[in-house]
């Protein structure tokens, strides 16, 4: 499937895309440092910092699909979704709908 209507469609696809634990580890790391570089950001003043969380929350993405769940990131083909998705996951596990 490579349209969706709406991201209730994308999200179940989104998620079988990280059904490696390690994956879903190295997303949620990637996350945490995201919202760290941003306050830090937020904190010194400094924009560039936002390029740092860019990396951050990407690199950590990457290498989990790249090197564990062995797909390319569905960033490539859907970058809107996959950017809700990457932090509707997050949430999901923090309320522990997701295991990590």
């Amino acid at each position: 499937m490579s349209r969706f209507a709406s991201f209730r469609e994308f999200y179940p696809f989104y998620l079988s895309e990280h059904s490696n634990r390690v994956s879903r580890r190295l997303h949620f790391i990637g996350s945490c440092g995201v919202l760290l570089l941003l306050a830090w950001a937020i904190y010194r003043g400094n924009a560039w910092w936002l390029l740092a969380a860019l990396f951050c929350g990407y690199g950590f993405a990457w290498v989990g699909h790249f090197f564990f769940e062995k797909n390319r990131p569905a960033t490539f083909k859907h970058p809107f979704y996959s950017f809700a998705g990457d932090w509707v996951m997050f949430k999901d596990i923090l309320l522990g709908r997701v295991k990590l």
